[in-house]
């Protein structure tokens, strides 16, 4: 009973020596207030508002005119937001300054707050004005009047196809691009060269032509007297196997004379004697020439190529006229070519265009990576997250604002009855599932006992414990301070496992939980996804980035 007294008289002497020190402290602010130095003062024009109406706040300093004055400046009036801040009048009296400062204050919870003291510095000595009470009312709704409704139900959407015409415009682009290009080399009709006019001549008529030109060619002077007899044979040969159908190339001087001597006793070719006996001379001289490194004269040289131009002119007089049979055979050998060469322009365009794709294929390859390419052509589920259509809302109560790539599915949780016995409301969201390649979900609880301060580690072990129920091993854990983008701040827990799966594989998972709370409930964020998912961390990276939390019960 001794020690309980004297804890009792401990305790009533820290009491006072805190009074003491509030009472010293209000001495000095006081003092602060004296007509001497600098008067610093607030005032509100009212302490009862209704949900989005506007409190003006006003502070009136009255200080020396050489003084430095800095006003507050930013969301200093938390838990109640600044609308806007206007410097009102400044008067000047004698030595003395008079400046004010007008603040739009606003709040869309009902419920109480405290504007807390607002700090103004002047000459670098701060001076705190007084706090005040608001109380903030729900806009009253006339039931009678206005019906009310169920909350509905989510509606199932369909998926915005902006990107996808947008892809779609770009490979129809890409197309037309390949198929121009295609066209314009290989499918269209180009205009014919002089090669080509030549070579769509009857064959006696190209012979002719490239004999004149093997006489106005320069062989015979540099002495190139080899070529010059290789042109002056191969020539007539190719006529020969055109016209007169005979296999001249690939034959020897000798059996060429033959066939053509048994083409002139069955009476189809009608040559004489001696101009075959000339053709046969003229195809010996060229043998010595191009294998015995013979040289004949100029004019000799000249003079084997008239007669040569002689041999095709009779050769070509002596064919019979063609019968209507072989004029048929000839047409068709010429659709027949026609057709050939259109196969070969269409096989070249395909090779061509599949040489782009595959060319672009192993360009991308290279520069962006194996994979990237790979879930770009075939698709990924968390690429597609990342490009698609993101959501913006708040979920729970208090609120948890958050932007994810797919609206977040009320959950019916089924709670232990020692567990509802505490709680007095829980909500729960979600996408995706813990196991799954990625997934996101909120929850907020509020308790039935206002207690001061949160159970943090409750809730988290909690969320871990059921981590490992869903098989998650070798759990590691770290946490550090998260401050959300309004200020608030709460607890990141993150780290790594294991997932075993039933079919006797794993993979490695990363998970973050985000704690926030204050008195009489909790909100809690939870993403989890696969390791070395480069969009997964994308998609964790603007979640973070969006998410906010209301503190206001």
């Amino acid at each position: 009973m001794r020690m309980d007294g004297l804890h009792i008289i401990q305790g009533k002497r820290k009491l006072q020596s805190v009074w003491m020190g509030l009472l010293f402290l209000l001495l000095m602010s006081t003092s602060g207030f004296s007509q001497t130095g600098p008067k610093v003062s607030a005032k509100v024009d009212t302490l009862d508002i209704k949900i989005g109406e506007q409190i003006q706040y006003k502070i009136t300093v009255e200080t020396d005119s050489t003084d430095v004055v800095f006003f507050p400046e930013g969301q200093t009036f938390s838990p109640l937001e600044t609308v806007e801040a206007i410097m009102a009048d400044t008067l000047k009296n004698d030595n003395k300054v008079i400046l004010q400062k007008i603040y739009s204050l606003t709040q869309f919870d009902s419920g109480a707050y405290t504007i807390p003291p607002q700090r103004i510095a002047i000459n670098e000595q701060p001076f705190f004005t007084d706090s005040f009470q608001v109380k903030v009312a729900d806009v009253v709704v006339d039931t009678t009047k206005q019906k009310m409704y169920d909350i509905k139900p989510l509606i199932e959407v369909e998926r915005s196809t902006a990107d996808m015409w947008l892809t779609a415009l770009w490979i129809l682009l890409g197309l037309i691009v390949i198929g121009g290009l295609v066209y314009w080399f290989f499918l269209r009709k180009k205009p014919l060269t002089e090669e080509e006019k030549v070579a769509l001549l009857p064959p006696y008529d190209r012979a002719i032509i490239e004999l004149n030109k093997l006489e106005h060619s320069k062989y015979l002077i540099q002495d190139e007297y080899k070529q010059y007899y290789s042109e002056l044979t191969d020539i007539v040969r190719s006529y020969l196997e055109e016209d007169v159908h005979v296999t001249a190339m690939e034959s020897t001087t000798s059996e060429l004379i033959t066939k053509l001597e048994m083409l002139q006793d069955a009476g189809e070719l009608k040559l004489d004697d001696d101009t075959i006996k000339q053709f046969q001379k003229i195809l010996q001289t060229a043998d010595l020439v191009k294998f015995a490194k013979n040289k004949p004269t100029t004019s000799i040289a000249e003079q084997d190529r008239k007669l040569v131009e002689e041999i095709v002119t009779k050769t070509h007089e002596a064919l019979p006229e063609p019968t209507e049979e072989d004029l048929l055979l000839d047409e068709e050998y010429l659709e027949e070519l026609a057709k050939r060469k259109r196969r070969k322009r269409i096989y070249w365009a395909a090779a061509i265009f599949a040489g782009i794709i595959v060319l672009g294929g192993i360009g991308s390859t290279i520069y962006f990576g194996t994979k990237k390419v790979s879930d770009t052509v075939f698709g990924y589920p968390t690429k597609d997250l990342l490009e698609g259509e993101w959501v913006a809302s708040s979920y729970g109560f208090p609120p948890i604002q958050i932007e994810t790539p797919e609206v977040l599915v009320r959950q019916e949780l089924d709670l232990p009855k020692e567990t509802k016995d505490l709680i007095k409301e829980l909500q729960a969201f979600s996408y995706g599932s813990y196991v799954g390649i990625f997934s996101v979900s909120t929850s907020s609880i509020t308790f039935k006992e206002q207690k001061e301060d949160p159970q943090f580690d409750a809730v988290i072990g909690s969320t871990l414990t059921n981590f490992e129920q869903l098989g998650l091993k070798n759990i590691i854990t770290k946490q550090e301070e998260f401050v959300t983008q309004s200020g608030v701040k709460g607890m990141k827990t993150y780290g790594t496992g294991t997932l075993e799966r039933t079919n006797g594989d794993s993979k490695r998972a990363k998970y973050n939980i985000l704690t926030f709370g204050g008195k009489g409930f909790i909100q809690q964020v939870v993403i989890t996804w696969e390791e070395e998912d480069e969009y997964a961390e994308q998609i964790v990276d603007r979640i973070l980035g969006s998410l906010d939390v209301k503190t206001q019960v």
